[in-house]
């Protein structure tokens, strides 16, 4: 059997590992491995197919984190309109209290209210954002 073929045979078991942990950084090494293969294909000595493996997997490693990390974080499932149907419904707040809070009627109870850190509040409609604890995260609409 050709070194190149276990270098296929190796990247795709971690592809097939891949698929049972769910974790996407092994997807990144196997194009590492595939690499080694072609170098290995091309004809080049094994420390020649060892370093490309490790550079090429490494590299996509290292760019898949920070590609990752510059991603901005799934919304808090307190603010995902699938979990909570009380996100996006409109209320009105007749005032707003000293303490940056508000009384208001919603689903036919009383609420507390509260607005976003360095919004001004002010009375009129607004749009529920997020639920915290047992109070309704508001914006002006």
């Amino acid at each position: 059997m050709a070194v190149s073929t276990m270098w296929w045979i190796v990247a795709g078991a971690m592809v097939a590992l891949e698929l049972f942990t769910g974790t996407f950084y092994l997807l990144m090494l196997s194009i590492g491995l595939a690499a080694g293969g072609l170098v290995a294909l091309a004809g080049a000595s094994n420390a020649a197919q060892f370093i490309a493996a490790a550079v090429v997997g490494g590299g996509a490693v290292i760019i898949c984190y920070f590609v990752r990390r510059r991603r901005p974080g799934d919304p808090s499932p307190r603010a995902d309109r699938s979990v909570n149907l009380d996100v996006g419904e409109t209320v009105q707040v007749p005032g707003w209290d000293a303490d940056g809070t508000a009384q208001i009627r919603y689903r036919g109870a009383q609420w507390t209210a509260i607005h976003r850190p360095g919004v001004s509040p002010h009375p009129g409609p607004h749009r529920v954002v997020e639920l915290v604890g047992n109070r309704l995260l508001v914006e002006a609409l």
